[in-house]
C-alpha cells in the first residue's frame, strides 16, 4: 500500500492554550489576517477546513490540542489598504500607553477597528502602515460608534496572551455612558442573554431568554437632565452588549442611532449630541511582561460639552 503524500500547501495547526475556547472563524482570521472573511467562511462551508479530520462550523469552539487543517487558498489576499496620512498621524498622537509588546490608543468615534463590510480600512490597518516592522493585531474590538481605549498586540505572542485574558474575563473594562432616563437605583445589574437578529439588513442584539449569556453592571455617577450619567462594566464581551442591555432597562444610550427611538435621537441631537454617548474610559489587565496595567482616557470634548450643558 502506497502512503498518500501530504497535500501541497496544507497546514495543520495545533491549538494552544491561548486559543482554547476561541471560535474557529476568529482563529482562522488571526492565522490568515489578510484574507477576507467571506473567503474564510467559504473554505469552512466547503469542508476544506477540518478540526481533527472532521467537518466543522465557523462558530465551533476550539479545544486545547485540536488539529486544525488550513488549506492553501485560491483567492488573492486583499490589497494593502492605504490609510490617509492624516488619520495615521492622528492615531499615533492618541497612543495612551506603549511598550515592547502592546500599545493602547484612544480610538475616536466613527472609526472602525478594522476594514471589511464596506469599510476600506480601520485602526489596525493604520498602525500596520505606520509600523510595517511589527505584526500588529487587535486584542479586542470596539463598536465603530464607540470611542475610547483600544488595545493592540505588537507581535503574535503578545496578542494571544492578551486575547486569552479577555476571553477568560480576567480584564476589567469600564465605559462612560449617558442613559436616556433616570436609573431607579444607584447600581443595576443586567443578566440577560443576547441573541442576534437582522432588521432591514442591519444586525441588532436583543436581550431575552435565548442567546449567549451576558452580564452588565450599571453604576449611577450622577443625574443629568432627564438622563443618567453612568459607568457601565461589561462582565462579558458580547457584540453591542452595553447598548442592548441599556435598551433592556428602558434607557437606551443617548445618541444611539441603531437602538434608540427616532424621536429620542432627535431630542439629543437638539442638545448637541451628534454621536453615541459611549466611551471606553478604563482598562485593567496584565501585560505579557507581568506588569499590572491600569489605563484610562478622559471623556472626549464633544461628549463633555453635552454633559456640561445638562442640569444636575
Amino acid at each position: 500500500m502506497v502512503n498518500k503524500p501530504p497535500e501541497a500547501g496544507v497546514r495543520i495547526v495545533e491549538v494552544d492554550a491561548a486559543w482554547a475556547g476561541q471560535r474557529l472563524d476568529n482563529f482562522l482570521a488571526a492565522q490568515l489576517h489578510d484574507v477576507p472573511r467571506s473567503a474564510l467562511y467559504r473554505i469552512i462551508r466547503t469542508g476544506q477546513v477540518r478540526i481533527n479530520g472532521k467537518r466543522c462550523k465557523p462558530m465551533q469552539k476550539l479545544a486545547l490540542g485540536d488539529q486544525v487543517r488550513i488549506p492553501p487558498l485560491r483567492v488573492e489576499p486583499r490589497a494593502a489598504r492605504r490609510v490617509p496620512d492624516a488619520v495615521v498621524r492622528d492615531l499615533e498622537s492618541r497612543i495612551v500607553f506603549e511598550n515592547a509588546d502592546l500599545l493602547a490608543c484612544d480610538k475616536p468615534a466613527g472609526l472602525a477597528v478594522h476594514g471589511g463590510s464596506g469599510v476600506a480600512w480601520g485602526v489596525v490597518d493604520a498602525f500596520r502602515q505606520s509600523r510595517p516592522e511589527l505584526e500588529a493585531d487587535l486584542v479586542h474590538r470596539l463598536d465603530r460608534e464607540t470611542s475610547g481605549l483600544l488595545l493592540l498586540g505588537k507581535h503574535p505572542q503578545a496578542t494571544r496572551h492578551l486575547q486569552a485574558q479577555f476571553r477568560e474575563r480576567e480584564t476589567a473594562k469600564r465605559y462612560l455612558t449617558l442613559l436616556d432616563g433616570r436609573m431607579p437605583e444607584d447600581r443595576m445589574v443586567v443578566n440577560q442573554p443576547l441573541a442576534k437578529t437582522l432588521r432591514g439588513g442591519e444586525r441588532f442584539m436583543v436581550a431575552g431568554s435565548e442567546g449567549q449569556s451576558a452580564f452588565t453592571e450599571f453604576r449611577r455617577l450622577e443625574n443629568r437632565g432627564s438622563g443618567t450619567f453612568a459607568e457601565a462594566l461589561p462582565l462579558t464581551g458580547r457584540t453591542h452588549q452595553i447598548r442592548a442591555h441599556a435598551v433592556f432597562l428602558g434607557m437606551a444610550c443617548a445618541g444611539d442611532s441603531r437602538y434608540a427611538e427616532p424621536q429620542r435621537l432627535l431630542y439629543w441631537q437638539k442638545r448637541g449630541l451628534e454621536r453615541l454617548f459611549l466611551h471606553a474610559h478604563a482598562l485593567e489587565f496584565t501585560a505579557p511582561n507581568g506588569q499590572e496595567l491600569h489605563l484610562s482616557c478622559p471623556l472626549p470634548p464633544e461628549l463633555t460639552v453635552v454633559l456640561d450643558g445638562l442640569k444636575t
